[in-house]
């Protein structure tokens, strides 16, 4: 499970002063289920994640993931999560095999365990054709697929992913969304990114909007529709957006 209580993030610029990129988010993510934080660029999506991940320390308010405190366990919660985005970077000059395997016992697999669940990886994602190439001679949609074990070797319970098919093509997006679904039918605890509202309509159990660091409005798409008077996604995110107070949100992919 992940469970959030007021978490936020302060950054502090010398020309705009300080930036609340995230803003008192409290929600909770639950095994088997896919939860989806819905925003422009810049609405806070990556920030809150990149703290679930213990990647950035929250300035005030907490989360527990898998049972540990974000803050206090850090290390305890990595070793629960997996982590993909657009921007899960790979070592060039290792080939396939060698990186899974090198991020397999990072995370404590050793021996004929993690050879094993190499193998078992490769043959579901379709990577044992080239195993052994260089991962910079790797076709994107290849990469990816190499992204996926690497992220998944360790089995954990608690899947991140950070807008995962930003710039991708249609195959190598069909692939990263068919691997979200069975992450959730394999029981795992879910949290997406994203600011497409097909990805969010075809994936997301809930969906909660966020604009300006703040969590907007949270629920099924049906609920959402309930509340909102509107069937459209699009439509409803915009009125939630529009109708919210105005505030200085922070700039790029936060």
């Amino acid at each position: 499970m992940i469970e959030t209580h007021n978490l936020t993030k302060v950054f502090r610029d010398k020309k705009r002063g300080q930036i609340r990129a995230v803003d008192g988010i409290s929600f909770r993510c639950q095994p088997g289920q896919i939860y989806g934080l819905l925003g422009a660029n810049g609405a806070g999506k990556t920030t809150t994640l990149r703290m679930l991940a213990t990647i950035l320390q929250p300035t005030d308010g907490s989360a527990r993931v898998a049972g540990f405190d974000i803050t206090e366990q850090p290390e305890q919660v990595r070793t629960k999560i997996g982590f993909l985005s657009t921007a899960t970077a790979l070592y060039g000059r290792l080939t396939a095999r060698e990186l899974v395997e090198y991020f397999g016992r990072l995370n404590g697999l050793n021996g004929g365990a993690l050879r094993r669940r190499t193998d078992e990886l490769f043959a579901l994602l379709g990577i044992s054709d080239f195993a052994d190439r260089r991962c910079d001679k790797l076709s994107t949609g290849m990469k990816q697929k190499v992204s996926i074990a690497r992220t998944l070797v360790h089995d954990p319970p608690v899947m991140i992913f950070d807008e995962p098919t930003v710039g991708l093509d249609v195959m190598a997006a069909r692939t990263i969304v068919g691997f979200i679904r069975d992450c959730r039918d394999r029981g795992k605890t879910v949290i997406f990114s994203t600011h497409v509202m097909s990805e969010a309509e075809k994936l997301c159990d809930t969906i909660a909007i966020i604009h300006n660091g703040k969590l907007l409005a949270e629920g099924t798409l049906s609920e959402l529709r309930a509340r909102s008077g509107l069937d459209d996604l699009e439509e409803i995110f915009v009125r939630m957006v529009e109708g919210s107070p105005r505030g200085v949100g922070p700039e790029g992919n936060a």
